[in-house]
């Protein structure tokens, strides 16, 4: 079992079964309110009303879902901070990929979208970057390493955190969500290596909500025909340093025999 030092600090002693919890809680009410409100996914940024009705109401009902679950637990430090960091190399894909979220919002068409739109927008993308960033990625990271190391930390946040666009399948782009799941794995990784690099969990929110914002606020997401390759880059660079992480630790561990008195 691999244990996370200063857990037990921590109000309730993490485990990997918590993590997935609060992970389906939180989808439970965010596709409950997509349902009762009638989603149709593929057209999300369409007007004020699939805005507020599809972006900001359901994200509004998991934010109150993970401010109560993580308060009690008393995760919030661990999962906003992080202390094992990455080089900061690492930051090199996430820089890109805020370029071109920018890039995005300097070249695409936003005739349509009014002010009460960009309100809306902005209110969604932030709460998208803080919501889907702590309950898959900073709180499962609390949960998993509890068990896992942090190859297994990766691989398995990062799979939840694709999957939970899957049930787009049923709410209006069909086959595609298989598509957008793979997709989601890679720039996961891209999201996990700007919390590791940088220390901090809010940076991944920050380029996580600047991406959506970006993507769904244009009617020509330009941003869309790179994210494949964002991926990939994400899943590369993030499997190197992890290996090599894996290494130097193994490499580092004392040797008990060495530590015997002759």
């Amino acid at each position: 079992m691999h244990t996370n030092s200063g857990t037990t600090a921590l109000r309730i002693r993490p485990r990997v079964w918590l993590g997935l919890s609060v992970f389906v809680a939180y989808l439970a009410v965010f596709y409950a309110i997509w349902i009762v409100n009638g989603i149709d996914y593929a057209r999300v940024g369409e007007s004020e009303e699939t805005l507020l009705r599809w972006y900001v109401a359901p994200l509004a009902g998991g934010l109150v879902v993970l401010l109560i679950v993580i308060s009690i637990f008393g995760w919030w430090r661990p999962a906003l901070r992080e202390t094992r960091r990455l080089p900061k190399g690492a930051a090199v894909v996430p820089a890109i990929m805020a370029a071109v979220a920018i890039l995005n919002l300097v070249f695409g068409e936003f005739s349509r979208v009014t002010m009460t739109m960009w309100i809306l927008l902005i209110i969604g993308s932030i709460l998208v970057g803080f919501n889907e960033e702590v309950v898959a990625r900073g709180q499962l990271f609390v949960a998993l390493r509890s068990r896992f190391g942090e190859v297994g930390v990766w691989f398995f946040s990062t799979t939840l955190f694709s999957l939970l666009h899957l049930p787009n399948f049923f709410f209006g782009i069909g086959s595609l969500a298989f598509l957008q799941v793979v997709i989601q794995f890679g720039l996961g990784s891209v999201y996990y290596l700007a919390f590791r690099s940088t220390g901090s969990l809010v940076p991944a929110m920050l380029l996580h909500g600047l991406w959506d914002f970006s993507v769904f606020s244009s009617s020509l997401p330009y941003a869309g025909l790179v994210a494949p390759f964002l991926g990939i880059a994400g899943v590369v660079v993030a499997v190197v340093l992890l290996g090599k992480e894996r290494r130097r630790n193994s490499t580092s561990e004392p040797d008990p025999l060495k530590q015997v008195s002759p």
